[in-house]
């Protein structure tokens, strides 16, 4: 059997402003070790939010646990990375953003490990560029070569690909999967695009709306690296479809 990496019960999150809003409503996964995650639902559903209580920046009812430990604070065994382009350091060099945690906790080898990320996302030769002299996908690839320096056994990823264009989204899905194949990592990746949560996925948890609750879980019982053109491909696009309805055009 597999060995659960994250277990969540009864999960529930209540916003309070003028009156209380139930983000989240009985919340209930298993997410195992080294798994490929995709959360899925209708824009606005909780699915950033979920997140977001997962890496320890939110409050919570109910019951996390990774690794047999629940989650009360932030950690560092725990990375979030965002869609939006400007999480990098402005002032900072590729490397200098990509080694800045390392420094924060005084690890060793910096360089080594540094330079070892760099060449894993592809950026080989733009150690001194800044955020500004780089493209959309390229300042993804940072982001995610500095959360993977850190070493964290889960990735937490917020939309990455949500601003790109196309044709840079399907070579970031490529190399994603490529570099999660080789790290063995238990990546949760938040998508409101449902063609890209079969690409990517082991399973896909699919949420509802006001408040979110998983309607379901899928295995996607396809293998890599998977061609969207292919008629099976479309069999499990399709069914995802039919769960989650509400979602106009997240394909």
């Amino acid at each position: 059997m597999e060995n659960v990496k994250i277990r969540i019960r009864n999960l529930s999150k209540t916003f309070y402003s003028s009156k209380p809003v139930k983000a989240l409503e009985n919340i209930n996964l298993d997410v195992y070790e080294n798994e490929f995650l995709c959360i899925i639902g209708p824009s606005g559903c909780g699915k950033t939010t979920l997140l977001r209580i997962i890496a320890g920046l939110e409050s919570y009812e109910g019951e996390i646990l990774i690794d047999g430990n629940p989650v009360t604070s932030p950690d560092p065994d725990r990375f979030l990375v965002f869609q939006e382009f400007d999480q990098l350091f402005p002032w900072k060099t590729v490397f200098k953003n990509i080694e800045f945690g390392l420094h924060l906790k005084g690890a060793k080898d910096r360089e080594k490990t540094v330079m070892h990320m760099i060449s894993l996302v592809g950026l080989d030769g733009f150690e001194d560029a800044y955020p500004h002299q780089l493209s959309g996908g390229m300042k993804q690839r940072v982001a995610i070569a500095r959360a993977l320096a850190m070493d964290p056994s889960v990735l937490l990823m917020d939309e990455p690909f949500g601003s790109l264009d196309a044709q840079i989204r399907r070579r970031l899905q490529r190399e994603l999967v490529q570099i999660w194949q080789e790290i063995h990592k238990t990546i949760l990746f938040v998508t409101h695009n449902v063609r890209e949560s079969v690409i990517l996925a082991d399973r896909v948890a699919v949420l509802t709306s006001s408040p979110a609750t998983n309607k379901a879980t899928v295995n996607i019982d396809l293998p890599r690296h998977r061609d969207p053109a292919s008629s099976k491909f479309g069999t499990v696009w399709s069914g995802l479809i039919g769960l989650i309805e509400p979602l106009r055009g997240g394909d």
